[in-house]
């Protein structure tokens, strides 16, 4: 969808904005027991490390990678939604036990446990991230970007 190199910056930040809010939101909701209206404001506690670590690592190294892994299922010409689909599953991949991991190291304390927590938290995640980038925030961030940056004929 971006088509320059400013467009990729706006949609990988929208992205990677609602994406990393929702996940936190999640794990601060498994973290206390449940989903209360405070989880919405405590989450804006770790936005400001997760959402520029999310951007950066897919603005600069996990898109590329996506790409070429998701080009190894579908190719060009294929129906645009299953390049989507194959493109976004490979991000998903990618980046959920990578931001799991993150996430463990800087709000887990998980100690000697580590590993162990790691991956729990990334077997945790993973159901989340897939719904939500699959059903919610893919296509509402791709109909926003294609608000903003509707084509002019």
């Amino acid at each position: 969808m971006p088509k320059t190199l400013f467009q990729n910056i706006i949609f990988t930040l929208m992205m990677a904005f609602l994406m990393v809010y929702a996940m936190i939101c999640y794990n601060i909701s498994l973290n206390i027991g449940g989903m209360t209206t405070a989880v919405f404001l405590m989450a804006f506690h770790e936005m400001v490390i997760m959402w520029p670590v999310a951007f950066i690592l897919e603005f600069f190294i996990v898109d590329k990678l996506a790409h070429k892994l998701a080009f190894r299922l579908v190719t060009p010409e294929d129906r645009p939604v299953f390049i989507t689909l194959a493109i976004s599953l490979m991000i998903i991949c990618i980046m959920c036990p990578v931001m799991s991991f993150i996430a463990t190291l800087l709000f887990k304390n998980a100690g000697s446990q580590f590993i162990a927590v790691w991956l729990q938290t990334t077997v945790f995640n993973f159901p989340m991230a897939f719904f939500w980038q699959i059903f919610y925030c893919g296509p509402f961030i791709r109909l926003v970007f294609r608000t903003i940056f509707r084509e002019k004929n």
